[in-house]
């Protein structure tokens, strides 16, 4: 691995972790600095916009929401359980996407909050059926609210006692 690689790597690191505990628009790139003993420019040089931290940290959870939405499973209770899984292995950049395109209904083509969009109506899709009554509907829009919130909340916890109550609450909604 290159010094530029390791940099970058830590850039990466640091914002992760800086957006999860502070949230995107609350993290500056001097902050991001601060963390990893770089001077702003330096981390400007890496990622300029900030948006660019922001794409390369959704990048894996997208390849993994893709794999997700890809798989045939034998049932909803399969389905929910690779859901939570998912939820809590990137729960960290889940409160990035929350935060910053809460607006995904209004997101223009082609940016973060229309993938968002799309992925949410796919899993919502998943979840209460192609055209879902009121209850299936609820229902729906119930789980994916206890895990996007859930897994916001809890950032601090170990994943797997958050995996674990998330996956009863879901499978009992």
């Amino acid at each position: 691995m290159t010094t530029a690689d390791d940099t970058r790597t830590r850039i990466l690191a640091a914002a992760q972790e800086l957006f999860a505990e502070r949230g995107y628009s609350n993290t500056s790139l001097a902050d991001i600095a601060a963390a990893v003993g770089l001077t702003k420019t330096a981390v400007a040089y890496h990622f300029h916009p900030k948006d660019r931290l922001a794409a390369e940290l959704l990048a894996p959870a997208a390849d993994d929401m893709l794999a997700l939405l890809g798989t045939d499973f034998d049932g909803r209770a399969a389905f929910l359980d690779a859901l939570v899984r998912f939820m809590v292995r990137h729960r960290a950049v889940i409160r990035l996407v929350m935060e910053d395109v809460n607006g995904a209904d209004d997101a223009p083509p082609g940016s973060p909050g229309e993938a968002f969009r799309t992925f949410r109506d796919e899993i919502f899709t998943r979840l209460a059926g192609p055209e879902p009554g009121p209850e299936s509907r609820l229902r729906g829009w119930a789980v994916l609210g206890a895990l996007q919130w859930g897994v916001v909340q809890t950032v601090d916890l170990p994943a797997e006692q958050v995996e674990k109550v998330l996956t009863r609450a879901v499978q009992a909604i």
